[in-house]
């Protein structure tokens, strides 16, 4: 962060998500928000030579012409102060994953009961970005998964567009058997590998 800095901004540093405020030419606020799956984050704050670790949730640091200072902001502290910046900021991906029968393109009946949670999400973001990425298990060649990856994500791109997802919001790939979710041997057979993962931007 530099002393000219003049807007509000979200970011990632070091895997942290923080909050950037520069008030005047002399002086702004970094605080470290803390992950909505409890992970263990840090940030660190220079100016002028000088470090503050910020690695405890709502850890913060005001930078001034003698350096960075650090205290302890809370949640109201961070609403009062960024609330509505932080309104205006883009929704954070999320992710879901479906599973299939083996060797086909079929749902499990677990994952038919998700499809509504994902249009759920979907429905929250203006402009939606959708990313479907077909995988398979360890069994059988590389242009078969392939091809039995592809025929997932389809399956599922159809399915959002069938539900009143728009088509140019949703792209449909296939990793085949290359990007294993529970590492096997060749030629073993894992449920868990049997998926398509939904990005929803």
């Amino acid at each position: 962060m530099t002393d000219r800095s003049h807007r509000v901004r979200r970011g990632v540093a070091m895997a942290a998500l923080c909050v950037v405020l520069a008030g005047c030419a002399s002086s702004g606020t970094v605080v470290l928000l803390p992950e909505k799956d409890g992970r263990q984050t840090a940030v660190v704050v220079r100016q002028g030579g000088q470090d503050v670790v910020l690695d405890q949730p709502y850890a913060a640091a005001r930078t001034t012409q003698q350096g960075p200072r650090a205290y302890q902001a809370t949640a109201q502290d961070v609403e009062t102060q960024f609330g509505a910046a932080l309104a205006a900021q883009p929704a954070r991906a999320t992710s879901f994953t479906l599973y299939f029968v083996e060797g086909k393109d079929e749902f499990t009946d677990q994952s038919k009961q998700m499809v509504y949670r994902i249009l759920s999400e979907i429905a929250k973001r203006p402009v939606p970005d959708i990313l479907v990425v077909g995988h398979t298990d360890a069994v059988g060649s590389n242009q078969a998964n392939d091809v039995l990856g592809q025929q997932r994500a389809d399956i599922v791109r159809m399915a959002l567009m069938k539900l009143g997802v728009a088509s140019d919001d949703i792209r449909a790939v296939s990793r085949g058997k290359r990007t294993l979710a529970v590492p096997t041997a060749d030629g073993v057979a894992e449920p868990l590998n049997r998926r398509v993962e939904i990005i929803v931007r």
